[in-house]
């Protein structure tokens, strides 16, 4: 388990640097540096409600959804989450919201 400190807050995460214990330790400086890392200069109301649909499926299924429900639930195209996560709705918008790694096709 590795450690990662960002604006005063210290975070554990994993091998691939998700929150080890998720949304219990997820806050807004975690949301600041999975920002940073990913190049994202401005956080908007479409990031926010990538974020919010995510954390809601997760602790209703306990899982992240698939790409294609992300896509029907928040009504944009799959290239425009890629727009607003460089690195993809798995590695950035899950990260960020503080889900486990995904295993399956997110």
């Amino acid at each position: 388990m590795a450690t990662i400190e960002h604006n005063g807050k210290t975070f554990n995460v994993d091998e691939d640097g998700f929150l080890t214990k998720g949304m219990e330790e997820w806050n807004d400086e975690w949301v600041d540096y999975v920002k940073s890392i990913e190049g994202i200069e401005e956080l908007t109301d479409e990031h926010r409600k990538i974020i919010d649909i995510l954390q809601d499926y997760f602790k209703k299924n306990g899982i992240a959804p698939m790409v294609r429900i992300l896509s029907k639930t928040t009504g944009y195209p799959l290239k425009r989450i890629y727009e607003l996560f460089p690195s993809g709705p798995g590695k950035g918008a899950c990260k960020m919201a503080g889900l486990p790694k995904p295993t399956g096709c997110v």
